[in-house]
């Protein structure tokens, strides 16, 4: 899987950089640093969380490195790469392809420590519609041994001038929770309700510094947050 992912990638990338009237590619790298690293409604790690991205663009095609790292003991270690192609439909409408392989540390090399995510975005202005499955390559095992068919996750959002609500649903990792008499459900449920906003912060008058947050609910499994983090 890994291989296909790789090979792919690579030709698409050969295709979009030397095809007839190419546009020229565009490398970008940033670091984001969040209180605390929330995803699709679960927590990882403690403490706040480094996340760093590199990404090569060259048309609508894209192909990237994104990571988190919590700084305390209590690591959310988390390395991806991921390839994708986005869609230009005019009048503010866009439609992008994402492959994501997700590595939550452990040999790299083995199959066992890693998760392969399709991912389907749909732009309508600004409506956002978001589905994705990921699953383990074929044969593997998820870290603790056990066997995973997958999890499925959907999500619509709006963004609005100041701010941006979105709501979740998913199974699996994004639902897991223990019910009255103990037992773990990780049926399809609401995980992540959402709202958040932005701004530029003026350090100098050369330069502003983006600060963003959120509020985060999780119905399903109860969990609730806030986060705020800035871009550099």
């Amino acid at each position: 899987m890994k291989k296909t992912l790789f090979i792919a990638a690579s030709m698409l990338l050969l295709v979009t950089l030397f095809a007839p009237g190419a546009k020229a590619q565009e490398w970008s790298t940033g670091l984001d640093i969040y209180s605390s690293y929330i995803w699709r409604g679960a927590k990882f790690g403690s403490g706040p969380a480094f996340q760093p991205s590199l990404e090569l663009n060259a048309g609508g095609f894209a192909i990237g490195a994104w990571g988190s790292v919590s700084s305390s003991v209590d690591e959310g270690f988390e390395m991806d790469l991921y390839v994708g192609y986005s869609f230009d439909l005019g009048e503010g409408n866009s439609l992008s392809l994402t492959v994501t392989d997700y590595y939550f540390g452990g040999d790299w090399t083995s199959s066992d420590y890693h998760s392969i995510e399709p991912m389907v975005g749909v732009g309508l202005g600004g409506l956002s519609l978001t589905g994705a499955y990921m699953f383990l390559p074929d044969g593997a095992m998820s870290a603790d041994g056990s066997e995973n068919d997958g999890d499925v996750y959907v999500e619509a959002s709006y963004s609005f001038e100041k701010f941006s609500i979105g709501v979740g649903a998913g199974e699996g990792q994004y639902t897991l929770h223990a019910d009255d008499e103990g037992n773990e459900k990780d049926d399809f449920g609401i995980c992540n309700i959402n709202i958040g906003t932005s701004k530029e912060v003026k350090i100098t008058d050369t330069f502003t510094l983006p600060v963003s947050g959120a509020v985060i609910l999780n119905p399903t499994t109860g969990g609730f947050f806030i986060t705020v983090g800035i871009s550099l």
